[in-house]
């Protein structure tokens, strides 16, 4: 329903955002009405989180104006938004574990506690949730922080309201629930910023519908003007066409009549459920998604990280669905994560030592130091790591240059299958290309590598077969014919529509 002669809210004008030499926001102007709310989709990386951080003060602007309720912000903090009335509902609940939940609740508001405490009170009766305020939060599910979070905003009855993924951990029902209460704010007159990776959700509850993407507003329609369609190609980079182009060998692998390497079969674990894909010889598959969407979680239960509920996965002819990451990787599966310093690489060890540590240790108390010196020239050279010497800490190298000793440490094991979560995550366009072209001589010598990432363009790129991973569930296979900007972007935000042609591996 289209409401005139509104009054302004929020005004942000041509507001530019840099972190050293990377440009997150390039110019953006967006205007919150009272009684709107308006849908935020962008990918991962385009700005949506930067752009609410400014309006609620954690960031200062480089360029441009914020103005609340016509008024120009000067020394804009997050003390202050919260005295005017904006308040964030952040993806991640940033509770405090050993308070209770009316504690998390008062903190930091000054009102009487027993005025507090009923209004906690009414707001739970009124969205059917059932949390009692007594509770530590360190005992709440991830659903119930979210809901605890929440609960926080309209106790502060804020007039701009941020609500950042905020149905992420709802089940369906508390979801309804909270499609109420924004459908019955929006009627009092508060504005609201509704940042979503769930299209339907779009049409269900918006006002109007804005697209971010690489720090740009791409689209911004009244919701009786836009279609999932109209989204999707908002969505895409510029000059993005229907096609497949790259420099990068993309080629079909004809596995008719040949054994998988990786066969997952009906996986279910915490974050996902009934998973089903294959992985053979000589291929990169991809699974595309957002943040969120469960593929770390998948990767995870494969590697033996953590345990699935049910199902099956195989590695060539033998199950290895309950094995630990020891047995694994004994088994040739190698697993390189999403968060290279904290879980890839020894910090203070050379990159000698990081790159030779899984081949030599289990060779004794005494490692033979000719095989590691071979092994650290043989890989240094292939894949052409950028050092002053092996011995040298391996955290003083660059992000492409410490993926590629890990990397190497992973080929030294000659495994059978390579799953990479991310592998270009936080290094240069240089070091991403040589990367691309790791990847790509990797699969041509006949290494199979389960690819996750979520810069679309990356999976579209190097992938044989893309698996689109949508909350918890595959909801497309994209064979080389499917793959393109399009079809993935379709994919991640779960309007892919199935064939008979793409249903199955």
């Amino acid at each position: 329903m289209k409401v005139k002669n509104t009054e302004n809210l929020v005004s942000l004008e041509n507001v530019f955002k840099s972190f050293n030499q990377n440009k997150v926001l390039k110019g953006v102007s967006l205007d919150l009405n009272k009684y709107e709310v308006i849908s935020i989709i962008g990918g991962n990386g385009a700005g949506k989180s930067t752009l609410m951080k400014i309006l609620t003060g954690v960031y200062s602007v480089d360029n441009g104006f914020v103005k609340i309720k016509g008024k120009e912000m000067q020394n804009h903090t997050p003390s202050i938004a919260l005295e005017i009335g904006i308040y964030l509902v952040p993806q991640e609940p940033l509770l405090f574990p050993n308070m209770t939940v009316e504690q998390n609740i008062n903190f930091g508001y000054d009102k009487p506690k027993h005025v507090i405490r009923e209004e906690a009170k009414r707001i739970c009766s009124e969205l059917d949730w059932e949390i009692d305020l007594s509770r530590m939060a360190a005992s709440l599910t991830i659903a119930e922080q979210q809901q605890l979070e929440i609960i926080k905003g309209l106790v502060r009855q804020a007039k701009i309201l941020v609500l950042d993924e905020p149905t992420s951990a709802l089940t369906f029902s508390e979801t309804k629930s909270l499609f109420t209460v924004i459908e019955k704010l929006k009627k009092e007159g508060v504005g609201i910023f509704y940042i979503t990776h769930r299209l339907d959700e779009v049409f269900e509850i918006s006002t109007h519908a804005v697209i971010l993407r690489d720090g740009k507003v791409t689209l911004k329609e009244e919701i009786e003007d836009v279609t999932k369609d109209m989204l999707i190609q908002g969505l895409l980079p510029d000059g993005s066409d229907t096609g497949y182009s790259s420099t990068y060998e993309k080629n079909y692998v004809d596995h008719t009549g040949k054994p998988p390497v990786l066969k997952v079969e009906n996986l279910t674990g915490d974050g996902f459920r009934d998973i089903n894909f294959e992985v053979y010889q000589g291929e990169v598959v991809g699974l595309a998604g957002l943040v969120g969407a469960g593929r770390t979680e998948i990767a995870e239960a494969i590697y033996g990280i953590t345990s699935s509920h049910s199902g099956k996965v195989k590695l060539g002819d033998k199950d290895i669905t309950h094995m630990g990451i020891n047995e694994t990787v004994g088994n040739g599966l190698s697993y390189i994560p999403e968060d290279r310093f904290l879980h890839g690489i020894f910090s203070i060890g050379s990159v000698k030592n990081n790159l030779t540590a899984q081949i030599l240790k289990n060779q004794g108390f005494f490692v033979n130091r000719k095989e590691e010196k071979i092994v650290t020239k043989k890989y240094v050279e292939r894949l052409r790591i950028k050092l002053a010497d092996t011995e040298q800490e391996i955290k003083s190298l660059s992000g492409g240059n410490q993926q590629k000793v890990v990397i190497s440490r992973i080929l030294s094991t000659n495994p059978h299958l390579i799953i990479m979560d991310e592998p270009t995550r936080g290094i240069d366009a240089a070091a991403r290309s040589d990367i691309y072209s790791i990847i790509t001589d990797l699969k041509n010598i006949g290494f199979s590598i389960l690819l996750i990432s979520s810069d679309l363009e990356e999976i579209e790129l190097i992938s044989n077969r893309i698996y689109g991973i949508y909350r918890g569930v595959c909801n497309a296979h994209l064979g080389p014919e499917e793959i393109n900007a399009t079809n993935v972007m379709k994919a991640a935000f779960g309007t892919y529509e199935r064939s008979d042609s793409h249903v199955k591996a």
